[in-house]
């Protein structure tokens, strides 16, 4: 798995690859939500819900909260 910067719903879908991109990126959401520490450490690093893709640095937290897809 490369670390680069991703659409959100292109990570999603690494996550969960049998889903719609919309399904896999709400799936997704709800994992960063109950993940203790993640959702904070998004926003630290200028994460907003309103953004379309996921800086490298945002996909290392999510990596490292979540395992690798």
């Amino acid at each position: 798995f490369k670390i680069r910067a991703y659409g959100r719903m292109e990570l999603a879908q690494l996550y969960s690859p049998e889903l719609t991109g919309i399904a896999a990126y709400r799936k997704m959401n709800k994992w960063i939500v109950r993940c203790p520490g993640l959702q904070e450490r998004l926003s630290d690093l200028g994460y907003q819900p309103q953004h379309r893709s996921y800086t490298p640095l945002e996909v290392r937290a999510i990596v490292d909260a979540l395992g690798e897809p």
